[in-house]
């Protein structure tokens, strides 16, 4: 995948109506501090158009990147950010589960999970909503990194038994630093677009 233009579409806030998509779209769900901007920054070889910000549950809306008048990029709000009230969360939550359950564009979901840690309770719900409504996530071990070669199989393992995920489910390591598994990233892209012709 060669991404030629890319440019902020649309934002969508708590009140907002999900758009009519005239593109297939590809939605990233995350912790708020996974790591989210700068995977979809690394992906469209921008520096910065996906914000990436010092403090966690900045994303607050749900926003759509226009690829190639190809494709959309959907970055979900950032959930489980501890300082945000309950009110917030939960917000938060519909506006991801609405999303979800609504889009009639939406073809695939990345599921970025920090692969230093065993996933979060809330990793656990989101991955159990994102099967309920009849989708196979496509995990991102992301901060690849962060960590030593020697301990990517053993978190990788961790991330499948926490989550219990379904037989076949996709895990891609992948650094923001190193671009590591950012190929992996645009053959699944490019497959989607050939299905898609």
């Amino acid at each position: 995948m060669i991404i030629k233009n890319v440019s902020l579409e649309t934002v969508c806030g708590i009140t907002s109506k999900l758009p009519d998509s005239k593109y297939p779209e590809v939605a990233f769900a995350g912790k708020s501090n996974v790591g989210k901007s700068s995977l979809i920054n690394a992906l469209m070889n921008r520096k910065s158009l996906a914000r990436t910000s010092a403090q966690p549950g900045k994303t607050q809306t749900i926003n759509y990147y226009n690829i190639n008048d190809a494709l959309y990029f959907v970055d979900l709000p950032g959930y489980g950010y501890a300082k945000a009230s309950e009110a917030v969360k939960a917000q938060w939550g519909k506006m991801i589960e609405d999303y979800l359950h609504k889009s009639k564009a939406l073809k695939k979901v990345f599921l970025l999970i920090d692969i230093r840690h065993a996933p979060s309770g809330n990793d656990c719900i989101m991955y159990k909503w994102i099967l309920d409504h009849g989708y196979e996530p496509i995990i991102i071990a992301t901060k690849l990194d962060k960590i030593n070669r020697s301990q990517i199989q053993k978190q990788v393992k961790l991330i499948k038994t926490t989550l219990d995920v379904v037989p076949g489910t996709v895990i891609i390591p992948f650094s923001a630093q190193t671009k590591q598994g950012r190929e992996e990233i645009y053959e699944i892209l490019d497959g989607l677009l050939e299905v898609e012709e």
